[in-house]
């Protein structure tokens, strides 16, 4: 990198902090079924290449949802439905779960570190 290439300026932090909102997910495209046919495609499994039929398994094991029958409270429902304008709502609040219980997992492992930390200073 020379001195004249300093002159390139971002905000990763203004990047980083960006929360993507509903209506941006229409800006990727859909996976159709000749994308999962090309021959080029490499299928990796905790970063390691997979045979083409085990990583296809993978996938579909891991797009099935569950169907359960739950109850919330009626402004729950609302905000909700309000928020995804009307359909998708029960994806928002799988999304809004999953992100719960990505942030506890990554709160537990931050207490254990620090726990790890102050016993062995």
């Amino acid at each position: 990198m020379n001195a004249k290439s300093h002159g390139i300026k971002s905000n990763l932090g203004e990047v980083d902090a960006h929360k993507s909102e509903q209506e941006e997910f229409g800006e990727i495209p859909e996976l159709t079924a000749e994308d999962f046919a090309r021959s080029d495609l490499v299928w990796r499994m905790d970063g390691k290449i997979v045979e083409a039929n085990a990583g296809k398994r993978a996938f579909s094991a891991a797009m099935k949802k569950q169907k359960i029958s739950i109850t919330l409270d009626p402004d729950v429902v609302a905000w909700f439905k309000s928020s995804a304008g009307g359909r998708g709502y029960q994806s928002l609040i799988n999304a809004a779960l999953r992100e719960a219980m990505q942030r506890k997992t990554i709160e537990e492992v931050l207490r254990r570190v620090i726990k790890e930390e102050l016993h062995n200073g």
